[in-house]
């Protein structure tokens, strides 16, 4: 999820390349609107958009009860962030321009997270 189309086609590009399926968003507001459709295995979301960062997306998910493996990406390397999205329970924090390789091995640790903690969970009622 980023504000910036360029930015989303990009994204899905590479990550049709490496085959997974993706959905983009332009804002939070249109992601939170998807969520009847089901959860993702992980979620790319930019750090800075209108109305809604992407640490703040997190927290609303996470208050109500929505728990997906989030990665922020971010063209600004403030070294508070690391701290912040750690504490919040953010998955990773990658910097643009995103390195495929980086970007993929995060995708695949994200998701395989996700997996045990759905085992751990066991089905939902």
């Amino acid at each position: 999820m980023d504000d910036d189309p360029s930015v989303l086609k990009a994204l899905q590009r590479t990550l049709r390349v490496r085959a997974l399926l993706s959905k983009t968003f332009g804002s939070a507001r249109e992601f939170l609107a998807s969520l009847p459709d089901g959860l993702p295995e992980c979620l790319i979301v930019d750090l800075q958009m209108p109305e809604m960062t992407g640490l703040e997306l997190h927290h609303q998910l996470t208050r109500s009860g929505i728990h997906i493996p989030t990665i922020i990406i971010t063209a600004h390397s403030d070294i508070r962030l690391r701290e912040r999205s750690e504490a919040a329970g953010i998955f990773a924090v990658l910097f643009k321009p995103l390195q495929n390789a980086s970007l993929f091995t995060t995708i695949d640790a994200a998701a395989r997270h996700d997996a045990a903690i759905k085992i751990e969970r066991g089905p939902r009622s």
